[in-house]
């Protein structure tokens, strides 16, 4: 849906699987094995993958300022359920949040949280407000007030309905 650019570090991934669903369409990529292949989610976490998609695009929702689309397991309670640790790298002693196993989806997707909360960053990855999108995106405006995904096809069907709607 966005011609936006992909967000930085670990962000992407998020940013990856909430886009997995077209909510207009009704299209999911994790239908497909190669969807689900590239986030790597097998048949069995299919179910759990999704669940974590609708909590992760509710809290982008929120960064926007909007309310939840729908009612989701809390995204809190989803990730505390993911093993991490404090990786230090021998060389230079710096250390980050990783995985205990690189595997399961919401570790990395909690390493990917804890990492743009550091960064700054986490808050920046929002959802599109329009109701029939809701795809998410990284907001680079520098006041970090992005309201769609894509100013040429949500924002402008968002301003010709206000336009509209004043009866111009």
């Amino acid at each position: 849906m966005s011609e936006r650019s992909a967000a930085p570090g670990g962000l992407a991934l998020i940013e990856s699987l909430v886009n997995t669903l077209d909510i207009e369409s009704g299209v999911d990529g994790l239908d497909t094995p190669e969807g689900r292949a590239r986030l790597g989610i097998t048949r069995d976490g299919l179910a759990d993958a999704r669940e974590l998609r609708e909590s992760l695009r509710a809290a982008l929702l929120a960064h926007a300022g909007h309310p939840p689309h729908r009612p989701v397991t809390p995204l809190g309670t989803l990730l505390a359920r993911a093993p991490l640790y404090v990786a230090v790298d021998d060389h230079d002693g710096s250390a980050r949040l990783a995985p205990a196993d690189a595997a399961p989806l919401p570790s990395r997707v909690a390493a990917a949280v804890a990492e743009a909360l550091v960064a700054g960053t986490w808050t920046r990855l929002k959802a599109c407000e329009a109701e029939t999108c809701h795809w998410a995106y990284y907001d680079r405006s520098p006041a970090g007030r992005g309201r769609w995904c894509s100013m040429q096809v949500c924002g402008a069907r968002a301003k010709m309905r206000r336009y509209r709607a004043k009866g111009a």
